[in-house]
């Protein structure tokens, strides 16, 4: 029986060493945590979550990133499955209980006939006498196995930095004082919110900009930010108001103590299963450990937060796969490699997992003798991945959510209002063709 290698155990490399799995085809799956920690995870399960623990959206009527969650669920995606069989509240988004997640995704993988998983550290691209391999490892890429990938690919890795949002337990929020609600009343009242008035708003962002930082290395000062992810001081350096107009908006929210909306507003989102871990949406950080609880202390609500875990900074790398990566994935230069995942430059838990999936589909037909079309760009698996090898700019080349941007146009006239539902049903029915 032909195999296949895999490098990374997390939502990239499960799911793509799931779709080779169910494919017939055998895999050897190498991850490095079990022998050897990395600065973001906590755990050695595979599939673990060191950001959020959302999914975002699953509208997968006017959303892209709900649309993707259903093209992956029509595929026989495992991180979605698993991620709908623990999912918690989240209003309309798919959150998950992050532990029963990873947990169910590692035993799936771990019990799968065709799949050896091998903790082992892997320091170099194996030679294509070695057979296929896909090269899963993430954004936090060990330093022999990049070096090797910067010698295969005759380019610097390009790198950002990705920042962790603390996590607080429940009972030690001050309901007193917070509320429960979501935004213009959508969904269950799924997230609690702490109110601040502009006096304690000011207070606040002064506190922000002079808090203690975590200190670069030589090698990291150049290194840009995400700008999806973008620590809450970085944020704060941008404006007085920029907070306001972002991750603390309080626009649609009605305090229940006044009926009005607060000046600013900072919200906690579930974050496991029991209910008793809330995640503060949007506060990445790059504080220090000391510094976080001196001042997420000072939003009301929160003056006796007791802290699950604390934010955190972890550098990510990424190749410029526009350049290097042919329309399946392959790296060019050695087209028995493939990369997946956060790696090639998409960002986020979903997009990580559905660029997996491709590259498991596009790998099982090719070992097969076969060759699989990519999916039509008109749908969210064809448009991510038609930006990920050649519809981005190679030189500008940043980290990238799904987003109906990446989508062609529609054709013809129709209203604005109507345009996400009109390419959600594009994407169902040319996906659907293209499964068939």
């Amino acid at each position: 029986m032909k195999h296949i290698h895999i490098i990374g155990g997390g939502l990239a490399g499960s799911e793509a060493a799931w779709q080779l799995a169910e494919a017939g085809v055998r895999v050897r799956l190498s991850e490095m945590r079990g022998v050897e920690e990395t600065p973001a995870h906590q755990t050695d399960r595979l599939a673990e979550l060191v950001c959020s623990n959302s999914f975002r959206s699953d509208d997968a009527e006017r959303n892209a990133v709900g649309v993707l969650h259903a093209e992956m669920r029509a595929l026989g995606s495992l991180i979605l499955r698993c991620a709908d069989a623990h999912r918690v509240p989240a209003g309309s988004a798919l959150a998950v209980d992050r532990e029963g997640f990873a947990d169910a995704v590692t035993a799936a993988i771990e019990v799968h006939p065709l799949i050896e998983v091998v903790r082992e550290r892997i320091d170099a691209l194996p030679p294509a006498e070695h057979g296929p391999v896909i090269v899963a490892t993430g954004p936090l890429t060990a330093g022999g196995l990049a070096a090797s990938i910067a010698g295969a690919t005759g380019e610097d890795a390009l790198a950002f930095f990705d920042a962790i949002a603390p996590i607080v337990h429940r009972d030690s929020i001050d309901m007193d004082i917070c509320w429960m609600a979501s935004r213009w009343d959508k969904g269950d009242k799924d997230y609690i919110n702490c109110p601040m008035t502009k006096e304690q708003y000011l207070a606040f962002h002064a506190a922000l900009l002079a808090g203690e930082k975590t200190e670069f290395k030589e090698w990291e000062r150049d290194t840009p930010y995400f700008e999806g992810c973008m620590p809450i001081e970085v944020m704060a350096e941008r404006g007085l108001d920029t907070l306001r107009y972002g991750p603390m908006k309080p626009v649609g929210l009605d305090d229940p103590r006044t009926g009005r909306w607060p000046w600013a507003v900072v919200q906690l989102r579930q974050d496991n299963a029991l209910g008793t871990l809330w995640n503060m949406v949007g506060f990445q950080t790059k504080l220090k450990h000391a510094e976080q609880v001196r001042l997420f202390r000072t939003i009301p609500g929160l003056e006796k937060a007791e802290f699950a875990r604390l934010g955190g900074l972890h550098r990510n790398t990424f190749i410029q796969s526009p350049r290097l990566l042919d329309p399946t994935l392959r790296l060019k230069t050695a087209p028995h490699v493939r990369f997946a995942g956060q790696i090639t430059g998409c960002e986020g838990y979903v997009e990580s997992a559905a660029v997996g999936l491709l590259a498991g589909r596009f790998a099982a037909a090719e070992i097969a003798g076969s060759t699989l079309a990519a999916p039509p760009q008109t749908t969210a698996l064809g448009a991510l991945l038609g930006h990920i090898t050649g519809g981005a700019d190679a030189d500008s080349y940043q980290p990238m959510n799904v987003n109906f941007g990446l989508f062609p146009p529609l054709e013809g006239k129709s209203r604005k209002a109507d345009r996400k539902a009109l390419m959600a049903a594009r994407a169902r029915a040319d996906l659907a063709a293209w499964a068939a």
